[in-house]
């Protein structure tokens, strides 16, 4: 049986986490990384790196590889942002090289032509084995937090996962329920947010479970990630394994 503490939030503990990304595919118009939890998409921060200086510094860095000492300079290197996650959330993320990739890139992503999974551990057992979870949100943009509230709020949007139970566990004298998810919706903090409100909080949500089990982490992961290639049409797979599983494979469902 797995028990887990609080590292705390100083700055060894953050590099215990934090890695570099990883490239999952690479052409000339479009790139597929996994993005690290703890670093942000993009932000407007000064003293931290995002995705997106990593990214086009890597851009950059290859286009220096392939000039010639006499040939001219290239301009600097062109990365589109098509959809994020949340800064303490792990998991695969597609950029556009060219404004037309991006472009069909997010006509696909605002028809629905994006399938999105997820994987997470929630405190709590959800309300069925499977099923599908409806709700309108509406976002404070002061405290950076959403909140469910009826379908006729001003402003509220509606949103729709489907999950499935894989797995429970007990830990520290709570059930723990290894999740799998499908996004109907891109709603902020929206699985995060649905299944605190369903009464089984994420595990190590410190904005939506402040009183949860303390662990140094968010258990969640957007493991998996379909779409299709924006010049070719064919159908790109991708896939993850969630860090946490090999704390899970040491210890036996209940």
């Amino acid at each position: 049986m797995p028990i887990w503490y609080d590292k705390g939030t100083n700055e060894n503990n953050k590099k215990e986490y934090m890695m570099k990304p990883q490239i999952l595919f690479e052409d000339a118009e479009i790139l597929v990384c996994h993005k690290p939890a703890g670093t942000a998409v993009q932000t407007a921060s000064f003293s931290a790196q995002d995705m997106v200086s990593i990214l086009k510094n890597h851009l950059a860095l290859e286009m220096r590889k392939k000039e010639t000492v006499k040939g001219p300079k290239t301009s600097a290197p062109y990365l589109a942002v098509i959809h994020r996650l949340d800064q303490p959330v792990e998991g695969i993320l597609v950029f556009g090289k060219t404004k037309n990739a991006a472009a069909s890139l997010t006509r696909q992503l605002t028809r629905n032509g994006f399938k999105k999974y997820y994987e997470a551990m929630a405190e709590g057992t959800p309300p069925a084995a499977s099923g599908t979870l409806t709700d309108y949100l509406i976002r404070d943009s002061r405290t950076n937090c959403s909140a469910i509230c009826s379908p006729d709020t001003l402003g509220s949007k509606k949103a729709v996962l489907e999950y499935q139970v894989l797995a429970q566990y007990e830990t520290n004298g709570k059930c723990l329920s290894h999740l799998r998810i499908q996004l109907q919706t891109g709603r902020h903090h929206q699985i995060r947010v649905q299944f605190s409100h369903a009464g089984c909080p994420l595990f190590g949500d410190r904005k939506y479970n402040p009183d949860g089990i303390p662990v140094s982490r968010l258990y969640l992961c957007a493991c998996q990630l379909d779409f299709l290639h924006p010049s070719t049409g064919k159908l790109l797979h991708f896939e993850i394994q969630p860090f946490f599983y090999e704390e899970f494979d040491k210890s036996s469902p209940s």
